[in-house]
């Protein structure tokens, strides 16, 4: 799909894998906004015609040609289906001899219908959640299942404190979007028995969708275990081997680690509160030197250190208390394998 919206419109809410190429841009469209207001809607299309004419025109017509030549199956929108996507069409046919169909009633209504679709799916599909202490591999699991949905990779965040992604977490509406067309694709094949991982109400800034939390929070659920090895083998790999990682790709060697160093270090800052003053101090302290270490001497084994008392004395603690609320729900408990084999003979997930 191509999206001839003005940019900061699609930076508020889009749907996975459109393309955006606009008639207007921001201040084109701001200005044509003024002009509408207070002159109506003849004088504001006049004045988009003065805007976008000559090579503007000529150079926004050949991308979109060149779209249609790529994606001949495709379509066009705008926010409404009005205006601007009926003059993208007209401009493309007189470019191309083509018409190139648009959605009527646009972005507005495809998001519409995604929102409706969401709430469908929600009373139709029948979780499973897959809980566990911190560490003990969810995601992992997760991502060996084909009926799943993962929460965690739509709203690109790992779902904890220390959850961030070098990359920014899409919009809330993005996020939305998203959600709606897996679960549509699912129900779609007539799949209703996914597994979710067990999340709080927010990832990271965002929110789940509050009618399709109210459902997971009724469903039963399975719990993984790892013993305290393993788990701090698992956070170390994502923490410190994959987060650094991403910095690094994005930011290069030297300017990466020293954001992915202080993308823990305000990680661990958030927490304060919740670990006292003495002991964040003391955790704070082992984690600069882990990193100290790490940056001088390629040394990673400090970080063991922080990661095994952070799991044990901060986040077992409140995992224990939350999964008591939960006890009545609980259908199994076992290691990833035995976990795989349950949700096979139980539920005919794989």
């Amino acid at each position: 799909m191509m999206d001839v919206r003005a940019p900061v419109e699609f930076e508020q809410g889009a749907f996975p894998g459109v393309e955006n190429l606009p008639l207007m841009n921001n201040e084109e469209r701001h200005n044509v906004g003024i002009r509408y207001k207070e002159m109506g809607q003849d004088e504001a299309l006049e004045l988009g015609h003065e805007l976008v004419s000559g090579d503007v025109k000529d150079s926004r017509v050949a991308d979109w040609a060149n779209f249609i030549h790529q994606h001949p199956e495709g379509v066009l929108y705008c926010f409404r289906g009005g205006m601007r996507s009926k003059i993208s069409q007209q401009w493309l046919y007189e470019k191309t001899g083509v018409v190139y169909p648009r959605v009527k009633g646009g972005y507005k209504a495809m998001r519409r219908f995604l929102l409706d679709e969401l709430e469908a799916d929600t009373q139709s599909i029948q979780p499973i959640i897959l809980s566990g202490r911190t560490g003990t591999g969810k995601t992992i699991l997760l991502q060996q299942l084909r009926h799943m949905i993962d929460l965690e990779k739509i709203f690109n965040h790992r779902g904890s404190v220390f959850g961030i992604h070098a990359t920014p977490q899409p919009s809330q509406i993005d996020a939305e979007n998203q959600l709606a067309i897996t679960l549509l694709k699912f129900r779609h094949q007539n799949i209703l028995r996914l597994v979710f991982e067990d999340e709080s109400a927010n990832i990271g800034s965002r929110r789940i969708p509050e009618n399709l939390y109210a459902k997971l929070k009724a469903s039963p659920l399975v719990v993984l275990e790892a013993d305290n090895e393993q788990r701090v083998d698992i956070t170390f790999d994502e923490y410190i081997t994959n987060a650094l990682k991403e910095y690094q790709d994005m930011h290069g060697d030297e300017q990466g680690f020293d954001l992915w160093a202080a993308y823990l270090e305000t990680s661990i800052d958030k927490i304060q509160r919740r670990l006292g003053g003495e002991r964040h101090a003391k955790l704070k302290s082992i984690m600069q030197d882990a990193i100290a270490a790490h940056r001088s001497q390629n040394d990673t084994r400090q970080h063991r250190q922080w990661i095994h008392s952070l799991l044990i004395d901060y986040y077992d603690p409140m995992y224990d208390y939350q999964l008591s609320k939960k006890a009545d729900r609980v259908e199994f408990r076992g290691e990833q394998q035995d976990i795989l084999q349950y949700l096979q003979d139980n539920y005919s997930i794989s």
